[in-house]
C-alpha cells in the first residue's frame, strides 16, 4: 500500500467534522467572551496611533484589540490576536494537538499502519483539510470598496505609506493551476504613497525563497500577467497557514482547513481570480512581467527600516468585502513582537519537521531576538569517526551545508552548530546555555567557516548590497577546551580609545568603540587591540563585541544578540587577535572580534514618536480604556 493511500485511508476513517471558527468575527466574539479581547470605542488615528497602542499593549502581554472607530475609514480593525502564545493556543484549542500529529504523520505516514486506532481522533481534522469550492454568493460577495476606504494604518514615522501587515497573498502556478498547487504567503502590501496611483496600484514586496517568486517567474516566462488575490481577515487559521513552513506536498489551504477544523472555502470570480469565501476583504489584481515601482521604507522585524527599493507593481482589479467586515493588522518591529508568538506556535506544531528532513539534525533554532534570519543555532550528530579519541567538527559541517541550502534557512547569516553527543540535554532555545557550550569547545583557529559574496535576508542591511552579504558557520565538537571568564581579571585592560567595556555573559565582552568611520579606520583600531592583547592569556575570553554602547549591549541577552548579529557582516566585520590566513582558511589564536557598530550603509533603527506615545499614556490613566493594562 502506497504512503499517500495510507494517509488517504486514515482521513476517510471518520466522515463527521467538528466545526471551527467560521470567520474572524466569530473568533473575536469568542475571545471577548473569555476575556482575551477589549474594544476601543473612541476615535483613533491610523497614522502611528493605532500601532503605538498595539505595541504598548503587546509589551504588557495584553489582550487582543478591536478598534471600532478609525479616523478616515468606516471599517473597524483588530490586532494582537496572536499577541501571546497562550491566546494563540486558546484559539486552536480543539485542533492543536491533532494538527501536530497530522504533521508528524505527513513525515512518517507508516505510523498509521502500526498504530491505526491511536490516530482515529485526528481523522476528522485531516478530512477538513480538503478545500471546498462554493457558490459566488458567499459572504465575501456582500459588497465592494476601494483601497482608499480601507484603514490606512502607518506603523512607524518613516514608513513610506500605509501597509497591509497581516495579508494572505494567493497565487497559482501557471504550469499547474488550481488551489492544491497554489501558494499562500504573508508578504507586505503597500496601499498608498510613493508613486502608486491611488486605488489603481499597490506594491507587492516579497523576499528570496518565497513561493510567489516561483509563480511570478513562470508567468514572466510565458509573458502573461500573474493573477494575485490578497485575503485579509477570515478565520485565524488562515493567516497562520500563510506563514507556516509546511512539509513538502502539503498546501497552505489544506493546512488552514485542518488547523481551523473548517474546510478552506473558495470560488473564482468572473475575471478568474480565486476568492477566499470566508475572508473579510479580498483585493484582486495582476502583476505584469518586469513592472516594478519603488516600495518602502517600512519598519521591519529586524528592528530597522527596510529602505526603498523596486518591487513588483500590482494593478488593482477589485476590492471585495463581507457584511460588517473587520480589518486585521499587526505591527512589525524589533522582536519580540506579535510575529514572535506566530513563530512559537509554528515551532510547537512543526518543530520536529525540519530535523526529520535533514538526517542527523536534532534541533535548529532561528533566534527571534536577533531578527530570525541573522542567527541560527543548531544541534546535530557527530558520528563520522567514532573510532578516534580526538573529536572535531566533521558531520556537523555537512549538516551546516545542508541547513544553509534549505529554503528560508538559507538566508541565515551566522550559524552556530554543535555536536549532540557532547550534551544530549542542550537546548538550542536557551541562548546563554547554548553560547556557553559553543564557546567552551570552539577552536577559533580551525572551526570558523566563511561563505562570501552570497545571499542574505532582503531586510538585512549589514551586507554589501540588497540580498547580498556573507555567512559564517561556527562549529564546535569535542571536550571542553577552556573555562570561560565570568568576570574580568583585575589586571585586564584595553588600550585607548577602548575604555568602556562590560561582560555580557561568560566568555563574551562588549567593548564600546568610537563611532564607525571606515574599513581602513577599523583596521587601525583592530591593530591597536591586537598589539595590546596578542601576548595576553585570554583563553577564557573567546568573543569580543565592538559596539556603540557597551552598557546597552550587555544589559540583556536579547540586546546582545540583536546588536551583534543584525549589525555585522561576517566577511567585513569579523576580526581576531593573532589572526592568520593559511591555505585560504582564516582563523585566530586569540579572541574572536565582531564589529557590531552601526555603519553608514545600515538602515536606521526604529524609534517611536514621542508625541504619539504621550497620547497612549493617557489611555492608560485612570478612566482610560487601557487602565490596568499598560
Amino acid at each position: 500500500m502506497g504512503i499517500n493511500l495510507i494517509y488517504a485511508n486514515l482521513v476517510a476513517l471518520i466522515p463527521v467534522l467538528s466545526m471551527g471558527y467560521q470567520n474572524l468575527r466569530a473568533c473575536i466574539t469568542d475571545l471577548e467572551k473569555h476575556g482575551h479581547l477589549i474594544r476601543i470605542k473612541e476615535e483613533v488615528d491610523p497614522y502611528l496611533e493605532m500601532a503605538a497602542i498595539h505595541l504598548r499593549v503587546f509589551e504588557h502581554n495584553g489582550p487582543a484589540l478591536l478598534f471600532e472607530n478609525i479616523k478616515g475609514s468606516k471599517f473597524p480593525a483588530v490586532s494582537n490576536l496572536f499577541g501571546t502564545v497562550e491566546r494563540s493556543k486558546f484559539m486552536f484549542r480543539d485542533t492543536l494537538d491533532k494538527i501536530k500529529v497530522l504533521v508528524d504523520l505527513k513525515n512518517d505516514p507508516i505510523k498509521a499502519l502500526k498504530h491505526p486506532f491511536q490516530y482515529l481522533n485526528v481523522a476528522a481534522t485531516a478530512l477538513s483539510a480538503l478545500p471546498m469550492k462554493v457558490g459566488k454568493n458567499a459572504p465575501i460577495s456582500f459588497g465592494q470598496t476601494q483601497i482608499s476606504e480601507l484603514p490606512q494604518i502607518v506603523n512607524w514615522p518613516m514608513d513610506g505609506g500605509p501597509f497591509v501587515t497581516m495579508p494572505q497573498v494567493y497565487t497559482e502556478d501557471a504550469d499547474k493551476p488550481g488551489i492544491l498547487n497554489a501558494n499562500l504567503g504573508m508578504y507586505r502590501i503597500q496601499l498608498a504613497g510613493n508613486d502608486y496611483i491611488q486605488n489603481e496600484e499597490i506594491g507587492l514586496h516579497y523576499q528570496l525563497h518565497r513561493g510567489i517568486g516561483i509563480h511570478q517567474s513562470k508567468a514572466n516566462a510565458k509573458g502573461q500577467p500573474l493573477k494575485v488575490s490578497i485575503f485579509v481577515g477570515g478565520p485565524p487559521s488562515h493567516p497562520l497557514a500563510a506563514v507556516m513552513p509546511l512539509p513538502e506536498g502539503l498546501s497552505e489551504m489544506t493546512f488552514a482547513g485542518a488547523l481551523g477544523n473548517r474546510r478552506f472555502r473558495y470560488f473564482y470570480d468572473e475575471e478568474g481570480f480565486c476568492i477566499s469565501a470566508d475572508a473579510d476583504f479580498v483585493i484582486t489584481g495582476t502583476v505584469m512581467p518586469h513592472q516594478n515601482k519603488p516600495e518602502g521604507p517600512f519598519g521591519d522585524h529586524l528592528g530597522y527600516y527596510s529602505l526603498t527599493h523596486p518591487f513588483p507593481l500590482m494593478k488593482v482589479n477589485k476590492v471585495y468585502h463581507r457584511k460588517d467586515p473587520i480589518w486585521s493588522f499587526t505591527v512589525v518591529g524589533r522582536p519580540p513582537q506579535e510575529d514572535t508568538s506566530f513563530g512559537a506556535l509554528i515551532h510547537e506544531i512543526s518543530g520536529a519537521a525540519i530535523p526529520k528532513e535533514i538526517p542527523g539534525l536534532h534541533e535548529v533554532h532561528a533566534v527571534d531576538a536577533a531578527g530570525v534570519h541573522p542567527l541560527l543555532f543548531a544541534i546535530g550528530s557527530e558520528r563520522y569517526t567514532p573510532y578516534l579519541k580526538e573529536r572535531k567538527p566533521q558531520e556537523i559541517l555537512t549538516l551546516a551545508n545542508h541547513i544553509l541550502g534549505s529554503n528560508q534557512l538559507s538566508l541565515a547569516k551566522y550559524l552556530f552548530i554543535c555536536a549532540y553527543e557532547d550534551n544530549p540535554s542542550l537546548d538550542a532555545h536557551n541562548i546563554p546555555q547554548f553560547m556557553q557550550h559553543m564557546l567552551e569547545r570552539v577552536d577559533l583557529s580551525r572551526d570558523l567557516h566563511f561563505y562570501t559574496r552570497t545571499t542574505i535576508d532582503t531586510l538585512d542591511y549589514s551586507g554589501s548590497d540588497l540580498n547580498s552579504g556573507s555567512k559564517l558557520v561556527v562549529a564546535a565538537a569535542g571536550d571542553k577546551k577552556r573555562e570561560l571568564w565570568k568576570e574580568l581579571p583585575s589586571q585586564f585592560t584595553l588600550p585607548r580609545p577602548f575604555q568602556n567595556f562590560k561582560m555580557v555573559m561568560p566568555g563574551i565582552l562588549a567593548v564600546e568603540a568610537p563611532k564607525y568611520i571606515s574599513e581602513s579606520e577599523t583596521e587601525k583600531e583592530i591593530a591597536i587591540l591586537n598589539a595590546h592583547l596578542k601576548n595576553e592569556a585570554l583563553d577564557g575570553l573567546p568573543l569580543m563585541i565592538l559596539c556603540d554602547d557597551a552598557g546597552f549591549t550587555a544589559e540583556t541577552t536579547n540586546n546582545f544578540v540583536w546588536v551583534t548579529f543584525t549589525r555585522s557582516n561576517p566577511s567585513h566585520d569579523v576580526y581576531g587577535i593573532n589572526s592568520f590566513t593559511e591555505h585560504k582558511h582564516w582563523g585566530c589564536r586569540g579572541p574572536l572580534i565582531i564589529d557590531a557598530r552601526i555603519k553608514p550603509h545600515h538602515a536606521p533603527p526604529l524609534i517611536k514618536d514621542a508625541a504619539v506615545e504621550k497620547r497612549v499614556d493617557r489611555l492608560g490613566e485612570k478612566g482610560g480604556v487601557l487602565h490596568g493594562i499598560i
